[in-house]
């Protein structure tokens, strides 16, 4: 396959150089790493085995022109960059593989592509960018992927096939959206609770009024959120609720999902969630996609959320913060 990769970040850059190595034509769009990409490569450490892979480096995705497949792993703060990054790379035969976090990429996709062209992946994977082209793997690696429109079909299953060829352990649902909510039972307690431990136990626990007024603590790797009672609990509690939401929306999640999670979760360590990553280098949170198009259909569906209520208020508390240091700097 020729395949363009948008988003070259730790996602996009280890799933990227995966399929690179198994000799497909792999183009990156690059920003910030691109002299060091198109000089010395990717280098990915992983418990796999280590590899380092030369994909076609570009600046401009005019330069790549359409592709049988095209690889999404930007920030969903980025998807405004949709217009201009993705239809160069797009033709009438072109697959577009989202592997972004959160709800309402696929659909943001379908005002630019035929829905029949958009896939999503959801990936279970612990991976770091440790620095301009060098990306460290530490534990797993799946993705489910489906068909934005349907059941999967003969491609859906021909691409988990190429994906597993490559070493990306890789497979089909044919319930998109449902996976998007399991996927969501662990990204928004690790992601959410990692960077809303910065306020501490009293975040959930004063009035909201103070918010303003507590003090940072330290941000919570995974870790740390299971090794304490008290914020192991808010996990399963987040999970509960995104389950119970899930449900209420005709999702139907199997009660021991929660169990699994946090099971494999224990073997990642210290890790830290991307969006921890993100709040320390003082990027912008993924708050739509992640938290508050969650929370708005769980409101829509009348499913009670009150630890995610709060889990909001104090992640949007904690971005203002962030957005007055950079205007003052």
């Amino acid at each position: 396959m020729k395949i363009g990769v948008v988003g070259c970040g730790a996602l996009g850059s280890y799933y990227g150089g995966l399929l690179c190595r198994e000799d497909h034509e792999t183009h990156f769009l690059l920003r910030s790493d691109f002299h060091q990409v198109k000089e010395q490569g990717v280098h990915i450490e992983s418990p796999n085995g280590d590899f380092t892979i030369h994909p076609h480096a570009h600046q401009n995705p005019s330069d790549i022109g359409p592709c049988d497949l095209v690889l999404i792993g930007l920030k969903t703060t980025a998807n405004d960059q949709f217009p201009k990054l993705i239809p160069p790379l797009v033709g009438t035969d072109t697959l577009i593989l989202t592997l972004q976090n959160g709800l309402g990429n696929e659909a943001a996709l379908t005002h630019l592509f035929p829905p029949k062209q958009i896939l999503g992946g959801l990936c279970f994977v612990c991976l770091n960018r440790i620095s301009p082209g060098h990306i460290r793997h530490m534990d797993h690696g799946l993705i489910v992927l489906g068909e934005w429109t349907g059941p999967a079909i003969e491609r859906t299953l021909k691409l988990v096939e190429a994906f597993n060829q490559a070493g990306i352990p890789c497979k089909s649902t044919d319930k998109l959206p449902q996976a998007h909510w399991e996927k969501l039972m662990w990204n928004i307690p690790f992601n959410g609770l990692g960077v809303a431990g910065l306020l501490g136990h009293a975040g959930f626990e004063s009035d909201t009024s103070k918010l303003k007024d507590l003090p940072i603590e330290q941000c919570l790797d995974a870790n740390s959120l299971l090794s304490a009672p008290k914020w192991e609990s808010r996990v399963k509690q987040l999970m509960d609720e995104v389950r119970s939401a899930a449900g209420k929306i005709g999702y139907e999640i199997d009660a021991g999902l929660a169990d699994q999670l946090i099971s494999r979760t224990r073997t990642m360590g210290p890790y830290k969630a991307s969006t921890l990553i993100d709040y320390e280098k003082g990027y912008p949170l993924e708050m739509d996609s992640l938290f508050r198009e969650p929370l708005r259909q769980a409101r829509e569906a009348s499913s009670p959320t009150p630890l995610l209520d709060r889990l909001v208020l104090i992640l949007e508390e904690l971005q203002g913060r962030q957005d007055k240091r950079d205007l003052s700097t």
